[in-house]
């Protein structure tokens, strides 16, 4: 969770409501919708991100609780500025059959195993990989971004019945997979907060982050 707010991004979820009704989603949904329009300056993500709050609430008392958090690649790593990240793919070696992306995938589940969130936002394999793996993550968010296989491998994801954060289009990348991440992250802990779920702005360094 944050504490305090850097007055540029103030002013920028400021503007952004005045933009944007975002007050019709439930909390945590509204979290990330916010931070994910926030980190793209894009509108048009309010009616493509596909959020469940039951699934959201699940992830983030894991979150808060300590669950692992790996990143398909370095760049969405570098978005996540309050939690240390797993990412392999400077480990990882492609072959037949199997992309670079895909086996960092499965280095990553070796070393953290069960029970992690894991955020793409680049490798539509990567995704494809995980779904393929029996990871019983706590959520994934899958926003990875391309013409070749993104749109898809995100229906695949919900498809799959994984606890997930997703989008219809072909539209993601890092900036914002790693923002519906920082959502979960600086959206206090319940026991940690007043009763309920603090607004969704209650960010918690003077950083600009996703």
């Amino acid at each position: 969770m944050r504490t305090t707010v850097h007055p540029i991004e103030q002013e920028s979820f400021r503007r952004l409501r005045a933009r944007l009704d975002t007050s019709r989603f439930p909390p945590l949904t509204r979290a990330v919708v916010e931070r994910v329009i926030h980190s793209s300056a894009d509108l048009a993500y309010a009616d493509d991100l596909v959020c469940d709050e039951a699934v959201l609430e699940a992830a983030h008392r894991a979150l808060h609780r300590g669950a692992p958090v790996v990143t398909d690649v370095e760049m969405v790593a570098a978005g996540i500025t309050a939690r240390t990240t797993v990412c392999r793919l400077r480990d990882a070696k492609s072959s037949a059959g199997l992309t670079r992306s895909a086996h960092a995938v499965r280095l990553a589940y070796d070393e953290v195993g069960p029970g992690a969130v894991w955020v793409i936002g680049c490798a539509p394999t990567a995704l494809e990989e995980l779904i393929a793996l029996d990871a019983a993550p706590a959520l994934v968010i899958g926003l990875p971004v391309g013409f070749v296989g993104a749109a898809e491998s995100k229906q695949a994801l919900r498809d799959s019945g994984l606890p997930a954060v997703s989008n219809i289009s072909e539209k993601g990348g890092s900036a914002v997979a790693a923002a519906a991440l920082n959502a979960l992250l600086y959206t206090a802990a319940p026991d940690t907060a007043a009763p309920g779920i603090p607004a969704p702005d209650t960010p918690t360094n003077t950083q600009e982050t996703p």
